[in-house]
């Protein structure tokens, strides 16, 4: 009975001790130790070989800009890169001590991460750490967010500004929604119509003047990612959700009626696969990312051409494809195969999991969380899955009770739901774990013409993914994140990113947004 006593208090006295040495995401072995080491004046940074040394120099420079003015560092900071380390790929150790700091990893993007998770722990500490004993490695190997600029365009400046914040949580894709309906927004050479024409508008302004990448900003941001190890994956959606290359290339086009006006590709003419083929060759010299985002959801809005048009019905009745689905499933596997000839892999959103796209070829983005079979289907198929369900992980939805511009479907997305997922579903993949990929948010910008409101719809949401993805379900607590959520919202003032505040609702109004009803529903 005694020691049963101590165990519990040693247990508790751990998990005390572990609050008050806040990190996000949370480490799965963490165990702090009296004492603080100081980020002082003179701080010396080194790295054990050449990688460490570049690693260590950006390091210095950021732990100088937070050092204690007349504090003296009686330790130093060292980076260890070890491909020898037992430790898995993303995975670091972490020793704070009277001798200093001492950091390893197995890999480069450990490396990294161990950097950004110390970065983090002198932040919130104001620079003093508390000497502590970390081991940590990622859940799952996808942490992503993905940003709609097609709707609503907001600029390299801003982009760099959400990855070096996702850098921080420890976050590693970047899932770029560059073209869709309202617009196009990356420069292709071969067809400059596509910013002259393609890019004009946006969701609740079909007048406004073109927004776009250049080639060379494209460069810039995937370096920008890459430096923080960051992989930046591009969308360009087909066959729907295409009206913005159709009504700049209509020979390409065979869109609906009205409003769905050149929605789709034309499916059966060799011109549009050599179009589509040419651009993938730009967009693979501008993103290294083994993977290319399709779309392939939502063909139906915008495919009533397709049931009249006698050409498309004699490419059904000759290739034996049945009807105007089995047409799309074509486009889709044409297109794969495309991908897969210049080395890529596609990810395709859930309705395509009966295109018959081999598993080797293609990932599935389940996010039709009203559809649970989807996801067990994917995984029955053999493919490998990224969960983006719209409940809870669509940032367009509600995050509180009393907001009234964003989604809601039968309830919104709090903070909680979000930091909980992918727990009351998992079940659905027992004995096909190894097949999950991993996890992002979805951030669609329909209600988010401005920055200020793209800022409050994703933070502070961001962190409770990238704690969901990074932290294994065993050392996940709710209540340890909200401990710790105060000293991430700090850090969000100095970078005067505008969020919701979970602890006074009545700090933060919600900003207004485009009145014009969505589509995406």
């Amino acid at each position: 009975m005694k020691r049963s006593l101590l165990n519990i208090v040693l247990l508790l006295a751990a998990t005390l001790l572990q609050a008050q040495t806040p990190l996000m995401p949370r480490a799965a072995k963490h165990v702090a130790h009296k004492g603080e080491f100081v980020i002082g004046e003179a701080l010396q940074v080194q790295g054990n070989v050449p990688y460490a040394d570049s690693v260590a120099s950006v390091l210095h420079k950021e732990l100088s800009q937070m050092a204690l003015s007349g504090r003296k560092t009686t330790g130093r900071v060292e980076c260890h890169y070890v491909p020898s380390m037992p430790l898995p790929s993303e995975g670091y150790r972490l020793q704070v001590g009277a001798g200093g700091v001492r950091m390893e990893a197995s890999t480069k993007d450990g490396l990294f991460r161990a950097k950004e998770a110390l970065l983090q722990l002198v932040r919130f500490g104001k620079g003093k750490i508390g000497f502590c004993t970390i081991e940590d490695s990622p859940r799952y190997g996808w942490r992503g967010f993905m940003i709609d600029e097609s709707r609503h365009f907001f600029g390299k400046k801003k982009i760099m500004q959400y990855l070096d914040i996702m850098a921080s949580l420890r976050m590693n894709v970047f899932h770029w929604h560059l073209t869709d309906a309202s617009g196009w927004r990356v420069e292709i050479k071969r067809y400059p119509r596509l910013t002259t024409e393609g890019a004009k508008g946006n969701w609740h302004d079909t007048e406004a003047a073109p927004q776009f990448y250049t080639q060379d900003e494209i460069r810039e941001v995937v370096a920008y990612a890459a430096e923080r190890h960051i992989m930046v994956v591009p969308e360009f959606d087909m066959p729907g959700h295409a009206t913005a290359a159709c009504r700049a290339y209509p020979q390409v086009s065979i869109g609906g009626e009205g409003r769905w006006a050149h929605f789709t590709f034309h499916p059966c003419k060799d011109e549009t696969y050599e179009f589509i083929g040419n651009i993938l060759d730009e967009l693979f010299q501008l993103f290294p990312a083994p993977y290319i985002h399709l779309g392939g959801d939502e063909v139906h809005f915008g495919n009533q051409a397709w049931y009249t048009d006698a050409k498309i019905q004699q490419f059904i009745a000759e290739n034996k494809l049945v009807n105007e689905t089995g047409l799309e499933y074509y486009f889709l596997r044409r297109v794969a195969d495309m991908v897969a000839r210049k080395g890529k892999k596609v990810i395709v959103w859930d309705e395509a999991i009966d295109a018959g796209l081999s598993p080797d070829k293609a990932v599935i983005m389940w996010w039709r969380h009203d559809r649970k079979h989807q996801l067990v289907k994917a995984l029955e198929k053999g493919y490998q899955v990224i969960m983006t369900p719209r409940r809870p992980m669509y940032a367009d939805f509600n995050q509180h009770a009393t907001h009234k511009m964003g989604r809601v479907w039968n309830g919104y997305n709090p903070l909680e739901m979000v930091y909980d997922f992918p727990a009351p579903i998992i079940h659905l993949a027992r004995g096909y774990e190894h097949q999950i990929m991993g996890m992002q948010m979805s951030l669609w910008t329909e209600r988010i013409a401005d920055e200020k409101r793209l800022d409050y719809m994703a933070f502070p949401r961001l962190a409770a993914v990238a704690e969901s993805a990074w932290t294994q379900e065993t050392a996940k607590d709710y209540s340890c994140f909200m401990q710790n959520l105060p000293h991430f919202l700090r850090y969000l003032d100095e970078k005067q990113v505008y969020y919701f505040n979970p602890f006074n609702p009545d700090s933060t109004p919600e900003p207004s947004g485009p009145q014009k009803e969505a589509v995406r529903e």
